[in-house]
């Protein structure tokens, strides 16, 4: 073991790689984290320099797939927001699960454990948001990381797993939905057979032009949105985006959040790119982040400076 208790050798039942990240010298700890039913799924951690403990702030975007080289990918390519949290004295690590399934959430029911033949039995299997739970257990168990002290930040998709989380579990201190793509969760109908691809019959309402937050409160099944958010213990910014064609669905998480008492906080800039939270390594090489993407990042840093800093 290395100070930070991160593994330097391979153990097959502890998987962790170390590699440089470009223009940084600080390392990203690849790892394998075993989910509910066994299988693994991939993250890239890494920390300030020293031994810690250190809050910690787990990122997510989009939906998942793609496993360890989207990963690696996204630490050297992705990896602004990582640069300005360890500035900032926090361990982070972008995130990987297993992908969306179609209505999975809404179909599913509760995840129920038992036992049969002395082996673990599920009644359906594990969804990715589950998968972030698993995630979220797991570093707190490393000694780098204060378990008391875990931020989350998702983006889209991700935003939305946020809310599916802080609806059944109640292990983080803090977390920013970064334009949400709250349909499910909502249970938000969709409209006409323009919310569905003709081939699969999968739903595409990421693709409608949604209008404002009050067509889509309209559109919504209320009692049971209102129900699964009464549930959620955990302070939540919710970030929209001023030209998306969701910024209803954005805005719409954030009212219902409202209407049920939370703590929750509202934010919108207006930028062209979906993900702007998230700068992406220019063509020069080097990340150029604009003015509204370092204002943007210095709101959630603060924030979560608020909730982890105390």
């Amino acid at each position: 073991m290395n100070p930070s208790g991160l593994a330097t050798q391979i153990d097959p039942e502890r998987v962790v790689i170390t590699e440089e990240v470009r223009d940084s010298d600080i390392p990203v700890h690849l790892m394998y984290v075993e989910t509910i039913d066994g299988l693994y799924t991939p993250i890239g951690l890494r920390k300030p320099h020293g031994e810690g403990p250190f809050p910690i702030v787990l990122l997510a975007s989009g939906n998942g797939s793609e496993g360890m080289r989207w990963v690696r990918d996204a630490v050297q390519n992705r990896g602004y927001i990582m640069e300005r949290l360890l500035a900032a004295g926090y361990a982070c690590a972008w995130l990987r699960y297993r992908a969306e399934i179609e209505l999975g959430y809404n179909t599913g029911g509760k995840l129920m454990r038992g036992v049969r033949t002395r082996r673990l039995l599920l009644n359906r299997s594990p969804l990715e948001y589950e998968d972030e739970i698993s995630i979220i257990e797991y570093v707190k168990t490393l000694p780098c990381v204060d378990g008391s002290r875990v931020g989350l930040l998702g983006m889209s998709h991700g935003g939305e797993m946020i809310l599916k989380i802080t609806s059944e579990y109640h292990g983080v201190a803090c977390a920013v939905a970064s334009e949400p793509a709250s349909h499910e969760f909502l249970v938000l109908h969709p409209e006409g057979s323009q919310g569905f691809d003709p081939n699969t019959r999968l739903r595409q309402v990421d693709e409608e032009e949604l209008g404002p937050a009050a067509k889509i409160l309209a559109r919504v099944d209320r009692k049971t949105a209102l129900e699964r958010i009464r549930t959620i213990r955990t302070p939540i910014l919710v970030m929209g985006r001023e030209t998306d064609h969701l910024q209803g669905v954005f805005r719409a998480t954030y009212e219902l959040l409202k209407e049920a008492g939370k703590d929750a906080e509202w934010v919108s800039y207006d930028h062209p790119e979906h993900g702007y939270v998230y700068p992406i390594r220019a063509g020069s090489g080097r990340y150029e982040p604009d003015p509204v993407q370092l204002d943007s990042i210095a709101k959630v840093i603060a924030y979560f400076d608020r909730h982890l800093k105390r």
